[in-house]
This record gives structure tokens, sequence and C-alpha cells, in this order.
């Protein structure tokens, strides 16, 4: 049964309730109920220290509502702050099952998110990333290694950007080019870029093989 009070809004109301609370946290019940977001939205204002029991519930409940109800302060009047949670409270009277203010969401709570973020633009998945060291070895030492790295440097395709490089002896007058590169790996697949293009016509007058030295994610 809904625990009702005369008019709070008198010192008499105020003192019914005071000595209602005495030795109680809640109207009734050990949590927040119905019955309290009701009471709480029939007083004007904090009691006063007059009535030190209801101002103590008086907090409790403010606080439970403003965060539930985010925006609202615990120190407005009652008839603001539980001006969203009244209705709630008086939909049923007769039931005095608990009301929690800080219960999971409903179906509806459940489908509205779920639009709203199904509406939300799709984020772009940032590919990875890698840095390759590439070893780049000519036919022989008469190959011109200028060329050679000019050959290597004009494949060009997306996702690929050549770095850094340098000559390095192999042995018998032969020297190999070894050269930093980084690819977007979605888009560039290093096996591939040696197999189909380096070690293909034309490139392939100039390289006899390429092997990869590192491979590391960036």
């Amino acid at each position: 049964m809904a625990v009702t009070f005369s008019d709070l809004h008198t010192a008499d109301g105020l003192k019914a309730l005071e000595a209602h609370l005495a030795g109680k946290t809640y109207i009734s019940g050990d949590g927040i109920t119905k019955d309290d977001v009701k009471v709480f939205a029939a007083v004007p204002v904090k009691p006063s220290a007059e009535f030190p029991n209801a101002a103590r519930w008086y907090d409790t409940v403010a606080a439970a509502v403003a965060s539930r109800f985010p925006g609202q302060s615990s120190g407005v009047s009652a008839s603001s702050a539980p001006a969203a949670a009244a209705p709630a409270a008086s939909k049923d009277e007769d039931d005095d099952d608990d009301m929690d203010l800080f219960g999971d969401e409903t179906e509806e709570d459940k489908k509205a998110a779920a639009e709203r973020e199904a509406a939300k633009p799709a984020k772009k998945k940032e590919s990875g990333k890698s840095s390759v060291l590439m070893d780049i070895k000519p036919w022989d030492d008469e190959t011109d290694m200028k060329k050679l790295e000019e050959a290597v440097r004009s494949v060009q395709m997306e996702g690929l950007t050549w770095g850094a490089s340098k000559l390095m002896p192999v042995g018998y007058g032969i020297k190999k080019l070894q050269i930093m590169l980084t690819i977007i790996d979605d888009l560039v697949s290093v096996d591939t870029l040696i197999e189909e293009v380096l070690c293909e016509a034309p490139i392939n007058e100039y390289v006899q093989s390429c092997d990869i030295v590192a491979f590391n994610k960036i």
C-alpha cells in the first residue's frame, strides 16, 4: 500500500513525515521506492533543521534523483527536480514494487540506442603499415647500379613508399642495393612486388634477385 501524508507544504505535514522517518532511511523498505519519489515531489523545499530525519531523507533521495536524471541539482526544489520521476511514480499507485532508479535499460531504450549507433557514420578502419628492408642484387659486376636503383624506384603503386638506400659490397667486385620501403599492408604485398614486378621485365634487366632482410609492423 502506498504511503501518503497530509499537505507537505505545511508544518503539520512535515511533522508527520519527520515522525514516520524516525529510525528509517526511506519511506518504506530498505531502498528507494515509488513512495520516496512521490513524497519527494510533494516537498517544496528541503526541510529545515527542525526536521532532521526528513532533511536527511530529502538529501538522500535528491542525490538519487540527480544521478538518475543528470542535470538536476540535489538542492533544487521538489517542484522541478522530481518532475521527470513523478509521472513514473504515479503511473501505478497501488504497485508497491521498488522503483529501480538505477535499473537496466528497457527494450525501448536499447532499441533507441542501437538506432542512434547505426545512424552514426562508420569510421574508416585504418590499415596497418609495415617497414621493409630489402636487398636487391644485380646480375654481375658490370650491372649499372645507378640504373638499377632508378628502375627499382620507378615502381610506383598505391600504398608503396621508397625510402633510404645504400650500396653494399657482396664480393668479387659486385655490390647490392639495400633499400628501405614502407607499405600499407592491405594495398601492397611484398612477395607480389618482388615476384611480379622487380624480378620481371623490364626491371629484371638489372635485377637478378631480391631478398627481404627485415619486415616490421609500424
